[in-house]
Order: structure tokens, then C-alpha cells, then sequence
């Protein structure tokens, strides 16, 4: 079967049987845990400290989910509203934007930065100085593909869009993680030269090189230099995962287990305390998720009132 990207744009391909397809099979949301982990690990975030992150591609949530259980804040771009509607069903706690990465990113220049300081309780979401991680799953690949013969369309002007709008959207210091399939290195090569013109440092990280099915490929890159998350944002580029991506060649914990396991798995024999927490939905959680609805804009949310949140009487 040939690649996704070579049957048609992102946004009919992505269509709602697909998205939904996509998002329930196990074997995608084992994929998309490891690649997030380890995307992750790659941003070096300040540690005990939640972050404000980028998800470009963020397709219906799934690297939403773990970024959440990470205890991060997270903002989603997608091209295909079949895949952002399926995240609205699943209720993700990202907010979502319907954007083509290929067009530019539309946020106003000097806006982001690397990480996120709180002033307060993440509640109270007031940021002594908004900063912010960008990473990206298996979204690049889409921009070579050129859909009309306008000039415009071409893969090289599609990605300089994109890396000069996300270069001109970070403030010094910061870093982005993206990873993507190419098809050659031709491709790998296209990328790290156009994302350098547009002022990136940092360069090509690929994990177990020497596997044909573990192979992963990620661009590290850094905007200026400085402190960030304790370190000099001007360091050479991490080294990449050897071996040949099996489980003895995994990364191990303190407690010995794998660290990069199958999320849902994961879910079931040990519940996070987030997860156990919404269980328990009290009026201040009922209002809360109101209020996200208000802000997406969607129809119908019930008008707050002395009856909301409160429990019915035992009826028999």
C-alpha cells in the first residue's frame, strides 16, 4: 500500500470513517505514545514544572492525552476537521485550531517562547511570560507533495512558509521537535536546509538507524541561544536511540519497566490520579467543561444555575 501523503491531501484523506478508524486502533495509539515520549524527552522541558506546548498536527488528541497525563497545557493545529471533530467527541482539554502548516502558521511573531512560568495554580492559567514548546508527529511529510502546479504549492515553498512563520512565531529561546517519515534523504536534506534559512539552529536526529521498521526520524531545532530548562539552548543536538529498536534496546526506568509502553495498557493496570480525579465530577468540574464548550463555540451548553453540579435524591 503506498504512503498516505501520496493518496491525497491530508484533509480528504483524513475523512470522518478514516479519523475515526485512525484514532480507535491500538496499534496507532501505541505509535503515537512512543513518538510523544520521546518528542518529549527531545524538548528537555523544565522538569517539575508544567509547560504550554504546540502540537502541530495534532490530529484527534491522542499526543494531547499523554502531554495531559504529563501534567502539560497543550494547544492543537490540524488541517482536517474530520480528525478535530473526533478530538471535540473525545473531549480533549487542548484547544484546537483548523490551520494549513503549509500556508504559515498564523500566530502573531515574537508570541511564543520556549516553556511556561506560572504565577499561580495552573487553574488560575495567569503566565508571568507566555513561552512555548512546539513539537510535531508525522505531520512534515505531508508539505512534499505538491497539489496544483502553481508555484506557491511547490514543497520548498510550502515548508519555507512554514518554518519561517514558526521561526518568526518563537521568541530567543526556545525549541521545536518534529518528527516525520521521509521518503528519502533527499527529503531530509530539504528540511534541515530550509528550516536553517529561516533562522533555526540544531539539526537531524534519527533513532535506531539501523532498523527498517523502528526508524525514526526527528529535526531538533533552537531558536537563539540563552538559558532554557536549565541549559544552554546552543548545545550540540542530542544522539539519536541506537540499536534496533526491540524491547531490550528500549529505554528502562528506576522502577525496571519500559518507559515507552503502550499507553492504553498502561491506563488500565495503573490509573493516573488525573484520571481517577475526573471520575469525580463536582460542580466546579461541570463548570469548568462548560466553559471550555462556551469558548469552542459550541451550541447548546446549559445556562449555570443553583442546580448545577447538584446530586439527585436516592429515588426507589
Amino acid at each position: 500500500m503506498s504512503r498516505p501523503e501520496l493518496q491525497a491531501p491530508p484533509e480528504i484523506y483524513y475523512d470522518d470513517t478514516v479519523a475515526k478508524k485512525y484514532t480507535q486502533n491500538s496499534r496507532n495509539q501505541e505509535i503515537q505514545a512512543q513518538m510523544t515520549y520521546r518528542a518529549l524527552e527531545l524538548l528537555a522541558l523544565p522538569a517539575g514544572r508544567p509547560s504550554y506546548i504546540l502540537d502541530i498536527g495534532c490530529g484527534s488528541g491522542l499526543s494531547g492525552e499523554i502531554l495531559e497525563e504529563e501534567g502539560h497545557v497543550w494547544t492543537g493545529v490540524d488541517i482536517s476537521p474530520s480528525m478535530l471533530e473526533v478530538a471535540l467527541e473525545r473531549e480533549v482539554e487542548g484547544d484546537l485550531f483548523l490551520q494549513d502548516i503549509g500556508q504559515g502558521l498564523g500566530f502573531r511573531p515574537g508570541t511564543f517562547d520556549g516553556a511556561i512560568r506560572f504565577v499561580h495554580t495552573l487553574d488560575s492559567y495567569r503566565y508571568e511570560r507566555l513561552m512555548l514548546p512546539v513539537f510535531s508527529i508525522s505531520v512534515l511529510q505531508w508539505l512534499f507533495n505538491a497539489e496544483t502546479s502553481h508555484p506557491t504549492s511547490s514543497p520548498p515553498h510550502r515548508l519555507s512558509r512554514f518554518f519561517t512563520t514558526l521561526y518568526a512565531a518563537l521568541k530567543n529561546p526556545s525549541r521545536a521537535v518534529l518528527q516525520f517519515y521521509p521518503s528519502s534523504d533527499s527529503q531530509i536534506t530539504m528540511c534541515s536546509t530550509i528550516a536553517r534559512r529561516a533562522g533555526f539552529g540544531g539539526g537531524v536526529i534519527v533513532d535506531y538507524p539501523n532498523s527498517k521498521k523502528a526508524r525514526k526520524v526527528f529535526l531538533c531545532l533552537f531558536v537563539g541561544t540563552g538559558s532554557y530548562s536549565g541549559s544552554t539552548i546552543a548545545e550540540e543536538v542530542p544522539r539519536g536511540l541506537e540499536g534496533d529498536g526491540e524491547e531490550g534496546d528500549m529505554d528502562i526506568d528506576e522502577e525496571g519497566e519500559v518507559k515507552f509502553e503502550k499507553r492504553r495498557e498502561r491506563e488500565r493496570k495503573r490509573p493516573s490520579e488525573k484520571k481517577k480525579a475526573l471520575k469525580i465530577r463536582d460542580k466546579e468540574w461541570i463548570l469548568k467543561k462548560k466553559e471550555l464548550y462556551r469558548k469552542r463555540g459550541k451550541e447548546d451548553v446549559p445556562k449555570d444555575s443553583k442546580y448545577t453540579g447538584r446530586k439527585r435524591r436516592v429515588a426507589f
